[in-house]
């Protein structure tokens, strides 16, 4: 059975869903990010700040080739995974590809909430992350468009809302 990628802006709650959808389908879930931190021993935001972006990005699509490999699971991909090389049209051809959908009003709710560190976000007042935010996602939104299946989301911010583009998701897989 195909593996099912999920893909979109950071923030947007990929791992939350992914989590909650391999749950609900029996799978594995992977998230990218991890996978990498975790096969390098560093964190992302370490792996950026000591060897700039081209390099993260070539391994970021190295490891994104080695566990798309994996059959049967769910995956989260980073915000810009499928923005770099030919990721996109190598996650369509090997997974059932999901762009989780959200506005940057939203995604900058989902930012506000979120623990985790987010290099490209450092030092921004409110302001000039909803523009960076706004002007990234506008960039970006031409290849998460290529996705097979396209679930758009409002802010994640109990349960029942995360149950609900988890049945959204299976029903576009048909599964």
């Amino acid at each position: 059975m195909k593996s099912i990628t999920l893909i979109g802006y950071m923030c947007a709650g990929k791992t939350t869903i992914g989590k909650a959808l391999g749950k609900a389908l029996g799978r594995t879930f992977y998230d990218l990010d991890w996978y990498i931190e975790e096969r390098f021993h560093r964190k992302v935001p370490q792996i950026f700040a000591e060897d700039g972006e081209a390099k993260f990005r070539d391994i970021e699509r190295r490891m994104l080739h080695e566990v798309a490999e994996f059959e049967n699971i769910v995956l989260s991909c980073g915000g810009g995974t499928p923005c770099f090389f030919d990721n996109i049209d190598y996650l369509n051809q090997v997974s059932e590809t999901v762009y989780i959908k959200a506005t940057a009003d939203t995604l900058c709710s989902h930012l506000a909430i979120s623990r985790g560190e987010r290099p490209l976000l450092k030092g921004k007042s409110p302001e000039e992350l909803h523009e960076f935010v706004a002007t990234q996602l506008a960039e970006r939104e031409p290849y998460y468009m290529r996705a097979q299946h396209i679930i758009d989301i409002n802010v994640l911010d109990d349960a029942e809302k995360i149950e609900n583009v988890v049945d959204a998701i299976r029903q576009s897989l048909a599964l």
